[in-house]
């Protein structure tokens, strides 16, 4: 009798466990809850939350926007946020031997960073230039915090490693004391480099950086060995070795042929060239007192445009494309020792399984590429544009209410009849492209004034690691619609989310402003229901006594 009742005992004690088990089941408590019938409120505070905020115009000085006169150089004016520094752009006219040293020390450039002498054909402009670069690291590790040296945003809160060639430059790398903000002339890309037809070009890597590099002048017209022997080609696997950490080499050569070149790091060119070390190398007809602008540093109008140029188009942009990726940018922030460095990135990283997450016009990604990448026109205009895919994936280049003509090739003119009219540009890795972009209303080459985009039609290219607007997004803005600020007037509300750093790092709803933030934004966190959440901690209490009451009614049983 004593046993049965044991199991009797036992048999409702598992029903009862079972029972409330099912009633636990019932009642968990969910730590989120998802839309459905009646789905939770949305998250108001996180939807107002602005602690990423940045003004869309800033650090701007007006006073570069101007039209004006330094040293004698005639410099156009710019409507961008950010133009480039005036002072830079004088300087790279009139090579630094040529300045005041009042204009001298309104740049970062260091004495001899450009040379320029001997008019050899007297036409009253300099035929000897000497260029002196250096590879700067932008966004790498330092030994002294866990913060990245020096810095430089491709857009709100996004700071890739990178490599650039930049000008031999003077004094700190940053703004300024306190600060690690890399300096103006520290940034992407790499300068777009101009030279004359025939002139004697010497271009000097000075190599400060840490890893070995070289220069080569992809289309440019250069011996493959210079007159004294030295490699000329920038490739050590058929020329010289590679330029070493605190090594110079000089690259020597007089173009014969006109165009738009290009030239990169040819060392680890999977790796180098994707980092940030290549840009466009212009050639420019000779003509007589044509003082170009040997460097354009940064925003891509050319505020100083060649004779030739100027005879025939009213405006000049030069327009860079490169992509980042992060697995590879990462590679110089994960450590400051060299050879730990070299075996990230050239014994683990492989390119083959790579992707591209960052994508860069003229070194930044939307929204900054509105602060200083717009070509601002007028109508009636003819727009001269110089494009290069520095990118390892193909591109297709779209404008918006307009369609321009191709004029060049890499480098090569084309025949007048082989001129191709159209909206969609396709450049392969490294290809170049001149386009002839006229404003004129007539429905084919313009469909009237507005703000235009254009952006990459390959649809990675308009994200930022995958998130939307971004990219090489940028846009084609006629004068009547930029506000006082030099920005397109548009909607507050189209461009204001995007300038904060959460909607990069994806902790912002893409519609998280406006009268739709309600029904598009986050979903609110669901805090419980406390009944709920006491009545499951009851039963779950409840299974475990009747857990151990089973236990022992077994214990019992068998002690007797």
């Amino acid at each position: 009798m004593v046993t049965m009742n044991k199991y009797i005992k036992a048999a409702i004690l598992v029903l009862a466990i079972i029972a409330a088990s099912f009633l636990a089941y019932w009642l968990q408590p969910e730590a989120t809850k998802t839309a459905g019938l009646h789905p939770p409120q949305s998250n108001f505070e996180a939807l107002t939350r602005r602690t990423g905020y940045e003004k869309p115009c800033m650090d701007g000085k007006p006073e570069w926007r101007k039209q004006q006169v330094i040293d004698g150089v005639e410099i156009a004016e710019s409507k961008a946020c950010n133009p480039d520094n005036p002072y830079d752009i004088a300087a790279s006219v009139k090579g630094i031997n040529n300045v005041s040293m009042h204009t001298l020390m309104q740049t970062h450039m260091a004495q001899d960073a450009l040379i320029k002498s001997d008019d050899l054909d007297g036409d009253g402009d300099p035929d000897i230039i000497r260029i002196k670069l250096e590879v700067i690291e932008l966004n790498g590790s330092t030994p002294d915090n866990d913060k990245v040296f020096p810095s430089y945003d491709i857009a709100p809160g996004i700071r890739p490693g990178m490599w650039v060639f930049a000008p031999k430059s003077r004094g700190m790398s940053v703004i300024g004391y306190g600060s690690t903000k890399a300096h103006r002339m520290l940034r992407g890309p790499s300068p777009v480099i101009r030279v004359e037809q025939g002139d004697k070009i010497y271009i000097t890597l000075e190599n400060t950086h840490y890893l070995p590099h070289t220069i080569h002048l992809h289309g440019a017209d250069h011996p493959w060995r210079t007159q004294g022997g030295t490699d000329n080609d920038g490739v050590p696997i058929t020329g010289a070795m590679p330029v070493f950490p605190g090594e110079t080499r000089t690259y020597e050569f007089q173009p014969r042929q006109p165009g738009t070149m290009f030239y990169h790091c040819h060392v680890q060119t999977d790796k180098h060239l994707k980092m940030g070390l290549n840009s466009m190398f212009v050639v420019e007809e000779n003509r007589p007192n044509n003082w170009v602008q040997t460097f354009n540093i940064g925003a891509g109008h050319v505020r100083h445009s060649s004779v030739a140029i100027k005879a025939s188009y009213d405006q000049e942009y030069d327009l860079v494309y490169q992509a980042i990726d992060k697995n590879l940018a990462s590679t110089i922030q994960q450590s400051n020792d060299p050879r730990v460095i070299a075996q990230l990135m050239n014994r683990d990283y492989n390119i083959t399984e790579s992707n591209e997450n960052y994508f860069l016009l003229n070194g930044h990604s939307f929204p900054y590429t509105l602060r200083e990448s717009l070509i601002v026109v007028e109508p009636d205009q003819n727009i001269k544009i110089r494009m290069v895919n520095a990118q390892s994936s193909n591109m297709a280049i779209h404008f918006h209410g307009h369609k321009a003509t191709i004029t060049d090739y890499d480098g090569v003119e084309q025949a007048k009849g082989a001129q191709i009219t159209r909206d969609v540009y396709d450049m392969a890795p490294a290809q170049r492209l001149d386009i002839h972009l006229q404003t004129k209303n007539d429905g084919l080459h313009s469909y009237g004034e507005g703000i235009w985009l254009f952006h990459d039609h390959a649809e990675k290219g308009i994200t930022t690691d995958g998130i939307t607007p971004g990219g090489n997004v940028s846009a084609l803005v006629y004068t009547s619609l930029l506000d006082e600020d030099s920005m397109p007037k548009v909607r507050p509300e189209a461009i204001s989310n995007v300038f904060d750093k959460n909607y990069y790092s994806g902790n912002k709803p893409i519609w998280g402003m406006g009268e739709f933030a309600p029904y598009l934004g986050d979903v609110r966190v669901y805090g419980g229901n406390y009944a709920q959440l006491v009545g499951f901690g009851l039963v779950l209490g409840l299974i475990i006594s009747l857990f151990f009451r089973l236990i022992r009614t077994f214990k019992k049983g068998a002690a007797k």
